[in-house]
């Protein structure tokens, strides 16, 4: 493949009326019976840019992207690639087209090498028609070449970071002369160091000519990495606006439909007494001589760099993986070890960080899902009526305003967003005096992060204390009474919320573990 940065050609000006377009999709429409997914698919993509899709949970951007890829054809509009009608019958069409989506978790085959993974299904031939490895491998190098990342062309899949196995499909994208990369929420499973590292790639396929569609929530890699942004709202396409000449405030605006008043509606509450106390925690490798307290009515964040071992604790704290030593007490006394039923026994709620593999049973029903932790007391003789599932879901259903078609839908239809309120609302059923919030708003959209704030505000200002496990900084100094840092499974910080700031937290998480004892 051949952009035109290897002639020395300058790669087009994204912000030139002039400028080239590589797709370009107009009032599309898609429709699944009487249900509107998407009223007016707009974009406009250019060679040599990288163009930000934003929207709430619902907005369409999945819809559209599924019709790019060939997935749902549209059943109106106009569909151009470099100025060309096309009509996409499978993802085939797409590919075959230059189009090719990279989502936010790639799907290898394990048992393949990466250098098999790029090119399964049309490996380089040798002589007498036989696949030649050796070119293969040697392919497969001069892409991560050109890429600019050293990756193995003779490691197995197996074990690869995300973050290793979207470059690979990056690769792959390459090697089919992609021309339209599609990168949907790419970083939400990526380190920091993780996400720099597929930025600089974006950029160099920028650079190089492609045009780079990059679907995010998080509004500082959009604005730090995309020359234009598309907004979204309810199906329908809102603007487009050059990066520069506009802002968070008025993109959240578009999006919404409304301004946000208060993105972390943190209400001041007087802690109470000591709900949890963690003394001298320890897994070794892991995590080590953990101590902390949450108090009722308290917001208490563990933050720090991904990999810090702050996910562990919590698991810990439930009762989900063994630790060596140290102990753990709800309202003074102690929990049994690796028993997750003592936990919850104990008044303890527990929202995962990854709602759809540990929150959720996707194939059951919203109503299912929503009183899966109550099963026990709504038996009936070792039977429970889908009645008293249904009534048990309603209350915290109604109050968390979860949209769903109906209750009785899967809750794999529903967004991200919503799908965190079941989660929450499984768990505030139980009515715990203590809830563990693992990454409560990743992946969702701007308008239900605002809600899943206020919610959260106000549990504590009802007493309950909350341990809120974050990655988004802002969310760290918005919503916590006080911050706990941790580096390398210890404890490096200890801030009230008065002195955590960003340079705070960050120095904390970042400074080396002599200099914090």
């Amino acid at each position: 493949m051949t952009h035109p940065a290897d002639h020395g050609i300058e790669a087009p000006d994204p912000t030139d009326p002039d400028r080239t377009s590589v797709l370009t999709l107009r009032g599309a429409l898609k429709t699944f019976g009487p249900v509107v997914a998407l009223a007016d698919g707009t974009v406009e993509l250019a060679a040599g840019e990288i163009h930000a899709l934003v929207g709430e949970n619902g907005a369409g951007k999945s819809t559209l992207v599924k019709i790019l890829a060939g997935v749902h054809q549209p059943d109106a509009g106009e569909f151009l690639v470099a100025g060309q009608p096309v009509s996409f019958r499978n993802v085939a069409d797409s590919k075959a087209a230059g189009i090719s989506v990279i989502y936010q978790e790639p799907t290898l085959f394990p048992d393949l090498t990466v250098a098999e993974n790029i090119f399964v299904g049309r490996q380089p031939k040798g002589r007498f028609g036989l696949i030649s490895r050796i070119e293969m491998r040697r392919r497969a190098g001069e892409l991560f070449d050109q890429l600019g990342v050293p990756i193995d062309p003779d490691r197995v899949a197996e074990g690869l970071s995300i973050a290793d196995q979207q470059i690979i499909e990056i690769a792959k994208a390459i090697s089919l002369d992609a021309r339209v990369l599609v990168m949907d929420e790419p970083t939400a499973a990526l380190s920091g160091v993780e996400v720099d590292r597929l930025f600089a790639v974006a950029r160099r396929l920028r650079d190089s000519g492609s045009g780079i569609l990059f679907i995010s929530h998080r509004f500082d890699e959009v604005f730090g990495l995309c020359d234009r942004i598309t907004v979204m709202r309810d199906g329908t396409y809102i603007a487009t606006h050059e990066t520069g000449a506009t802002s968070v405030e008025a993109i959240v605006r578009e999006m919404v439909g409304r301004d946000i008043d208060a993105l972390f509606p943190k209400t001041e509450t007087e802690a109470g007494d000591v709900v949890l106390r963690v003394s001298g925690l320890t897994r070794p490798g892991v995590f080590h001589d953990i101590d902390f307290e949450v108090r009722a009515g308290e917001i208490v964040a563990l933050s720090g760099l991904v990999g810090a071992g702050r996910t562990e604790v919590a698991r810990a704290v439930f009762g989900i993986d063994r630790y060596e030593s140290g102990t753990v007490e709800m309202a003074g006394r102690p929990l049994r070890r690796k028993d997750p039923r003592a936990a919850i026994d104990a008044g303890i709620g527990f929202v995962p960080e990854d709602r759809r593999k540990q929150g959720l049973v996707m194939d059951l029903s919203v109503e299912r899902n929503a009183a899966l932790t109550l099963r026990h007391s709504l038996a009936r003789f070792g039977l429970i009526s889908g009645r008293a599932e249904r009534e048990a879901a309603e209350t915290w259903g109604k109050r968390l305003q979860v949209k769903a078609g109906s209750p009785e839908h899967a809750v794999s239809t529903l967004s991200g967003g919503n799908q965190q309120k079941v989660v929450l609302a499984k768990w505030l059923a139980t009515d715990p005096k203590l809830l563990i919030v693992d990454e409560p708003t990743r992946g969702i959209d701007v308008g239900t992060k605002a809600e899943v704030h206020r919610l959260l505000s106000e549990l504590a200002g009802r007493g309950i204390a909350i341990l809120m496990i974050s990655s988004e900084l802002p969310e760290v100094l918005g919503m916590a009474d006080r911050v706990l840092v941790m580096r390398e499974g210890r404890i490096t910080g200890r801030l009230d919320r008065a002195e955590a700031t960003a340079e705070t937290v960050m120095h904390a998480a970042t400074a080396s573990l002599e200099a914090s004892r």
